[in-house]
């Protein structure tokens, strides 16, 4: 192992961002000097040169993950226990190329350009994963020049056509959890489906696999995105400013007809109205309404009259993350072509306090992913997606 990082010239120590506790963007500490991990065995060490930012790093960051009382600082633990310890590095959605291969892995994967899998499996069954965990959670991650992981859950991905920040855009934590919210509620070819949240990450993830599978996504945003949305393949957009008399406004668009599903990124209010827009008119139904929820944007709790969820049968699916099967079937759409990145820009990731502030002060015209680009990589793939400094929120 030592003789295959000299030979690929690794050095020992790396630039990386360390969490240091939870808090604000304080928390996050640029060093200069933190040890590059080793490959062990049945690993891959990546030299990384793209990881895409998920709302998912501030929440962890943040301590907003209550599962039980709805306390003010909590961490994500459950598999029983916190797995999030700090120091930590952040970032689960990572592009790069092998440097260097532990026991057991062949030795010409080195040079090999890939995506992670991101999930922290907890065993090795292929359809299930009841406690997910993650990748710059409670493992390192990306927002580093080196990270060590699992050689079967790092995809070699050639695609030419792909830039590595483009890649990392398209990283497993949106399009995994997005395809395992279709995949729970049974989501068939012909059924419509609502996409709250649709300019983000899951968002824009969710459109594009609801149509591969032959289903009609309809987004919910706001009018400046909704030329975006629909080029990349929104049947229409509704205004989420405007929930007065939604299911009303849903069925202008379906003649008539309620929703099949809605894949629920949003939360807090706004998900009583969703099940008003499949449960309206229900002798027009095929089969039973489905809610799947992966996120809550709005508000982490809602309030909803349990008569209306068992009278009409609503069925609903909480997800988080999704399986090893359907990180390989993903890794087979980018590899044939059939998924789009959708990359709003990037970040050297010194920058990243400038990137988390910018992302929660988003304002009009953003949509899709940001990534942080180690800064010795930012020339050969970064600069070309650089935000614009004059977007950017001081």
């Amino acid at each position: 192992m030592a003789a295959d990082m000299q030979a690929n010239s690794i050095p020992d120590t790396m630039c990386a961002m360390l969490l240091t506790g939870h808090g604000d963007v304080d928390q996050l500490v640029y060093r200069n000097d933190v040890p590059v991990p080793e490959p062990g065995p049945g690993e891959v060490l990546v030299r990384v040169t793209a990881t895409a930012k998920n709302n998912t790093d501030r929440k962890a960051r943040e301590g907003l993950y209550p599962t039980k009382d709805n306390v003010e600082v909590t961490s994500f633990q459950i598999g029983g226990e916190a797995t999030l310890t700090f120091p930590r590095i952040q970032g689960a959605d990572i592009a790069g190329r092998v440097a260097a291969v532990g026991e057991g892995v062949d030795p010409g994967r080195v040079g090999e350009r890939g995506l992670l899998d991101f999930n922290l499996y907890p065993d090795q069954r292929r359809d299930l994963n009841l406690t997910p965990d993650y990748y710059g959670h409670g493992a390192d991650g990306g927002f580093a020049e080196y990270v060590a992981v699992p050689s079967d859950q790092f995809y070699h991905v050639d695609n030419p056509e792909l830039a590595d920040a483009e890649l990392a855009a398209m990283g497993m934590c949106s399009y995994q959890t997005a395809f395992h919210m279709l995949t729970s509620a049974e989501v068939k070819a012909g059924e419509t489906v609502l996409v709250s949240g649709a300019s983000g990450g899951v968002g824009t993830a969710l459109i594009q696999l609801c149509r591969i599978i032959g289903a009609i996504p309809y987004a919910l945003s706001t009018p400046d995105k909704a030329t975006a949305l629909r080029e990349l393949g929104a049947e229409a957009v509704l205004d989420r400013s405007q929930m007065e008399g939604f299911a009303e406004r849903v069925a202008a668009l379906t003649n008539g007809k309620p929703l099949d599903a809605v894949m629920d990124l949003v939360g807090g209010e706004m998900t009583d109205r969703f099940i008003d827009a499949m449960t309206f008119e229900m002798k027009r139904r095929s089969g039973y309404p489905r809610l799947s929820i992966a996120g809550a944007s709005a508000g982490n709790l809602s309030e909803i009259l349990w008569t209306r969820i068992y009278l009409y049968q609503v069925r609903i699916h909480g997800v988080s993350h999704g399986t090893r099967d359907e990180a390989a079937q993903l890794i087979e759409w980018i590899r044939a072509g059939r998924l789009k990145p959708v990359l709003h820009g990037a970040f050297k990731l010194s920058e990243l306090h400038q990137a988390e502030r910018y992302f929660v002060n988003r304002g009009g015209g953003f949509l899709g992913k940001i990534v942080m680009v180690p800064d010795r990589q930012w020339q050969t793939h970064g600069a070309r997606f650089a935000v614009d400094a004059r977007e950017q929120t001081p």
